[in-house]
């Protein structure tokens, strides 16, 4: 026990050396310092009071939150889409850092991919937190105080995105051909992102305010990472795997699963909660923001696929109608 601890406090001395600290003034403030407490670490009285509503509905209290989870789930999934992209960082047993991996494994990029998988999964089934877990009068009063703000408004999921797939993918479906035969700039595409249809005026065509927020807060962020993406996104590392890797059917499928958990899945359950809460007989309302979400959810009218070339022709085709058959029709 005691040659244990002798050898962790050389390995101590050493480490804080590199650094030219001296180990000594560390070990006081150990002895200084209180207990870790979980209300600490987790910072869970200041979580606590990030839930401001905005007006007396009850049932708003629930939309923040689960908003704010759905939040944290993207920051997870950015979380490893960092590390793929980045190759992962590898921390010898004595707990010095490597630096970022040459070589990007098999085994890590089908774990990580297979964790993002995992939050979507989590966030898609309890979706029915909103589908059915609020009061539809509710909704349809305390929204009209959340204008023009609107989950469209989601950076982190953007950032998903252009983590995901080469950019050309995220452009509009009408012009996406018409710019994969010819070489063009990031900023160029993003003229023509597909969410632009998604927040237009319903009466007018014009971008909303909700739009016009977003970009100028986002804009310039989006490029950067767009550029930065445009050789190492999640496409791109599986291209530089080897070619038998290529063909290994466990991360063809595991990219596959991403696509639908993300292009399918996740919008389609939006669309389920829209239908619900926006569609009244023959008038269907405006979400908040204004954003025209009857175009802009259904997978098959984006026709948005991170992975084209791992997909047939009639699966491209066929794109989200499987979901729609199994939940709505179903039903």
């Amino acid at each position: 026990m005691k040659n244990n601890i002798e050898k962790k406090i050389k390995l101590l001395e050493d480490k804080y050396a590199q650094m030219g600290q001296d180990l000594n003034g560390y070990l006081d403030g150990l002895l200084l310092s209180n207990y870790l407490t979980y209300w600490d670490y987790t910072q869970l009285e200041t979580l606590l009071t990030l839930q401001n509503p905005k007006t007396d509905f009850p049932d708003e209290v629930i939309f923040i939150i689960y908003h704010q989870i759905t939040e944290l789930y993207f920051k997870l999934s950015i979380h490893e889409l960092d590390q793929i992209c980045n190759n992962g960082l590898k921390i010898l047993p004595n707990g010095k850092n490597e630096g970022w991996n040459k070589k990007l494994e098999v085994p890590f990029f089908i774990e990580r991919i297979n964790r993002i998988n995992r939050y979507f999964e989590v966030l898609t089934k309890s979706f029915e937190i909103m589908i059915d877990g609020m009061e539809k009068e509710q909704f349809l009063r305390y929204r009209m105080a959340l204008l023009p703000a609107s989950g469209f408004q989601s950076a982190q999921y953007r950032m998903i995105e252009m983590y995901c797939t080469d950019f050309i993918n995220l452009v509009d479906k009408e012009v996406r051909a018409k710019f994969k035969i010819k070489k063009t700039s990031i900023e160029e595409l993003f003229n023509h992102i597909y969410w632009n249809k998604g927040a237009t005026e319903l009466s007018t065509g014009k971008k909303t305010l909700t739009l016009e927020q977003f970009e100028k807060k986002y804009f310039k962020k989006f490029i950067a990472l767009a550029n930065e993406n445009k050789t190492k996104n999640i496409w791109q590392k599986y291209l530089s795997l080897s070619k038998t890797d290529q063909k290994n059917i466990k991360v063809i499928n595991t990219l596959k699963q991403l696509d639908i958990n993300i292009n399918i899945n996740w919008p389609l359950v939006h669309y389920k909660s829209a239908v619900r809460y926006l569609q009244q007989n023959t008038e269907d309302i405006s979400a908040t923001g204004g954003t025209n979400w009857q175009r802009y959810l259904p997978p098959r009218f984006q026709k948005r696929i991170f992975y084209p070339q791992l997909w047939s022709n009639q699966e491209i085709e066929d794109w989200g109608k499987g979901w729609v058959e199994n939940n709505v029709f179903k039903h």
